[in-house]
């Protein structure tokens, strides 16, 4: 106990109080004080969150959307413009909003502004024209954006070249990394998007782009979203068939080409003859006096690394590379796989826009709200400018390799073009559907009058079909079939693969692909597979669940996992080799001449012997034989008799005479004809499809 002096400070007047107590006895008597008081003036603790709700509630609440312009903020708020823009002194990320007409594409800054102007916001779509019945349009690009309003943006660059020209190592040794040795087969086979920060500081985006044949639509789609195209040809190899599609594509897409031509070091190569075969492809260097830069390099030891960047940041500057960071979000999807843990997503180009988490997002028939955005590194990103790779999370379905994906300003908004676009869809494929089956009743129309025509012929009572109606004969193919289902990692995989498969033609074994897909392995592929005798191939991606396997090896269903795609259609011939019948084949065994005929009489039939000289192999009595006179075969078949000197023997080796009957005894010998001995083997099919690897 201490004796202290306190005080407390009324509306009136301020009263001392002595006493003797501890220190917490005083803030309880100072609390109860203050209880009382705010009681006499009805300021309880319920009065006082009454007030503040109320409060809340007396403030003005305006509607707010995305890609709303300054003017049309102030109009929300009925505020003159010299409010807002006072206002916006004091919110982030503001500055670049300094014209009436500008659109603030960042959904936080209106709500700062909002709600430093004592105001409350709620985000709703743009109000729109009071109509009866709106039109629903399309998303769509744009217009090109105003000069001023664009700013400076880093080139995006693909790497294009035939397989194994070292393109990838290229890639690592700008990016001191090691991808190369992560790839199955030492091959790409994905569009890799990769944002470089080289040692100067400044930024390029690389595309890295498969080599092999089956990939043409990944290299198509990585030529159309570039801004330059490094052509990497081997020095050894010289150009090869990939390089001159790369050519054409690039051509195609009228994209300025750098050659770097790379594995310089080795001992065999050879730069001159490259230049010459790239200048007969079309490509003019500048040594020719053309406008197509080359740059000699080795990947592998770093050789010419550092003029390749000068020449294409050159070129860069020539392009004079710059994209409106303002609006709606225009960018291109370059791959899209499903993750099992982060579910649909995707990998783009951002050409246009800055996207920002929360953006609606439409590409073809999918469209995502996005929930978050990586970098190539799988680091987590606010944002993504122009020329950045990101690989953005929440599209409710997936989109396709190559798709163009816009923003919209709403879900709603979203769902409308979704519809929309679906819609479309649907009525091509019932023109499509119509035009079949115009097909198929003009095939009945054609039988209808042929049976007409006979009926009238034969008569009504006569032509009258008697007791059941037969059945319509199924049509069941006599030929083998193999049935597949595809599961790869990504769509762009996925796309290589059913382009390979459609370059199948053969006639001897049917191929039937029942599903295909993005992601893992699924129960429900397993169940469908099962009824179908199907096998289930995994292209890159393998079976998560152990239940999914258990399942697949109850219900007898075979799962194959291929990490490289050339050993996948390897798979798929031998499975179908496996299926096709064994065929007859000859087998060579022996070759003799014929020297003379000799007619030799067995009881009352005089029988033609042909006395031979045994010129090649060996000669089997049990074999067949097939005599030929000139080029032209007159007899198949077996031996009556096959005699050396007096005895009958089983075989006759090189260079032994003998005398040889055949079954056929109207047969007449001639000096100069061949017998040929041989055996029918049976031997595997192999089947008549080449998928180009």
């Amino acid at each position: 106990m201490v004796a202290t002096f306190g005080y407390y400070a009324s509306n009136r007047s301020v009263i001392f109080v002595k006493h003797s107590c501890n220190f917490s006895t005083t803030a309880t008597y100072l609390k109860q004080r203050r209880t009382h008081d705010d009681k006499k003036r009805g300021l309880g603790p319920v009065s006082l969150q009454a007030q503040k709700m109320q409060n809340k509630a007396d403030m003005k609440v305006i509607k707010v959307w995305r890609n709303m312009s300054v003017l049309q903020l102030a109009d929300a708020m009925n505020k003159d413009l010299d409010h807002i823009f006072e206002v916006m002194i004091y919110v982030d990320n503001s500055a670049d909003y300094d014209e009436p007409w500008k659109c603030i594409d960042n959904i936080k800054v209106i709500q700062e502004i909002v709600k430093k102007s004592g105001m409350r916001c709620i985000i709703a779509s743009e109000p729109t024209s009071q109509t009866t019945h709106k039109e629903i349009k399309d998303a769509e690009k744009r217009p090109p954006a105003k000069l001023h309003d664009c700013v400076p943006r880093h080139p995006v660059v693909t790497i294009m070249g035939h397989v194994d020209h070292g393109k990838t190592t290229l890639l690592d040794s700008l990016r001191h990394t090691r991808v190369v040795d992560g790839e199955f087969g030492g091959i790409t086979q994905h569009i890799g998007a990769f944002e470089v920060c080289l040692d100067n500081g400044e930024m390029i985006t690389f595309l890295d782009t498969p080599g092999h044949a089956a990939f043409t639509a990944m290299r198509s789609r990585g030529a159309h979203v570039t801004d330059i195209v490094v052509l990497v040809v081997a020095a050894d190899d010289g150009v090869m068939e990939q390089t001159k599609e790369s050519i054409r594509l690039a051509n195609e897409a009228k994209v300025p080409i750098i050659v770097a031509i790379n594995k310089v070091d080795k001992p065999e190569a050879d730069i001159e003859r490259t230049k010459s075969m790239l200048i007969a492809q079309g490509l003019v260097l500048e040594e020719a006096g053309g406008d197509v830069q080359s740059v000699a390099v080795s990947a592998l030891k770093g050789t010419g690394l550092q003029e390749l960047i000068e020449t294409i940041n050159t070129q860069a500057t020539l392009l004079d590379l710059k994209s409106d960071a303002k609006g709606l979000v225009e960018a291109t999807v370059i791959e899209s796989k499903t993750d099992p843990y982060r579910g649909k997503l995707s990998t783009a180009i951002i050409q246009r826009g800055t996207l920002r988490k929360g953006s609606y997002l439409v590409a073809g028939t999918a469209w995502a709200k996005v929930r978050s955005m990586f970098d190539d590194q799988g680091k987590p990103i606010q944002q993504a400018p122009p020329s950045t790779p990101v690989e953005i999370v929440g599209w409710k379905e997936l989109p396709s390799a190559g798709d163009e994906i816009l923003e919209v300003e709403t879900e709603r908004r979203a769902h409308e073009v979704i519809h929309l676009r679906q819609s479309r869809k649907e009525v091509e494929k019932l023109k499509e559907d119509y035009v079949v089956i115009q097909q198929k009743v003009e095939e009945h129309l054609k039988e209808y009058k042929v049976q007409l025509e006979e009926k009238k012929r034969m008569g009504k009572m006569r032509y009258k079909i008697r007791g059941i109606r037969p059945r319509a004969p199924e049509e069941k193919s006599s030929e083998p079939k193999l049935s597949i289902i595809i599961k790869g990692d990504v769509d762009g995989s996925v796309e290589a693969l059913l382009d390979v498969l459609d370059s199948y033609q053969s006639t001897n074994c049917i191929l039937d692909l029942i599903h295909y897909g993005v992601g893992p392995i699924t129960e429900s592929d397993i169940k469908l597979a099962e009824p179908f005798n199907a096998i289930v191939y995994a292209f890159n991606i393998g079976v998560m669940q152990p239940s999914v396997r258990q399942l697949a090896k109850t219900h007898k269903v075979p799962i194959k996992e291929h990490n490289i795609i050339y050993r996948l259609f390897d798979d798929i011939r031998a499975e179908l080799e496996k299926l096709l019948p064994p065929t007859e084949a000859e087998e060579f065994l022996g070759e003799a001449n014929v020297l003379q005929e000799f007619i030799v009489t067995e009881g009352k039939h005089k029988l033609p012997v042909a006395g031979c000289r045994c010129v090649k192999g060996i000669l089997k009595k049990n074999a067949f034989f097939r005599l030929v006179r000139g080029e032209d075969p007159i007899y198949e078949g077996r031996v009556a008799s096959m005699k050396h000197l007096k005895s009958e023997v089983d075989t006759v080796k090189k260079d032994v005479e003998c005398g040889i009957r055949l079954d056929s005894p109207t047969l007449q010998f001639r000096p100069g004809d061949k017998l040929v001995c041989y055996e029918m083997k049976q031997v595997p099919q192999t089947i008549d499809w080449d998928p180009g690897f």
